[in-house]
């Protein structure tokens, strides 16, 4: 039986969410990519509340003339900043069944450049 894109995504998902969880000590980091924006949010997967969140939509006005990988770069920064405000500095790192290239991997280094650490 073969699966489409979405079916073979959802497998890899549900195979990483068996090991990936988030605490209040350590959030799970998931990023969600549409064909146009990157969105990033932090979970606490025992309480089942978002901590805080960072997307490509906030950055709206400095994206402009930019392509897809340096506007995730930017949603990584931003992302890490956010964290560090509401005192997050560890994060369990979820890939959400994407391919940890291109954007996912762009958003990834910037995040840990910006202070934190997975």
């Amino acid at each position: 039986m073969s699966l489409n894109k979405i079916e073979r995504r959802e497998r890899i998902k549900m195979r990483i969410r068996k090991v990936v969880y988030g605490t209040s000590s350590r959030p799970r980091m998931t990023v969600f990519r549409s064909n146009k924006q990157i969105y990033v949010q932090f979970i606490d997967d025992l309480a089942g509340v978002t901590l805080a969140t960072a997307s490509s939509l906030e950055l709206a006005a400095e994206t402009a003339g930019k392509n897809k990988k340096d506007i995730a770069a930017m949603v990584g920064t931003l992302a890490a900043k956010k964290a560090q405000e509401k005192g997050i500095t560890t994060v369990s790192f979820d890939r959400n069944g994407y391919l940890y290239h291109g954007r996912v991997k762009m958003l990834a280094d910037a995040a840990r450049e910006g202070g934190l650490k997975f």
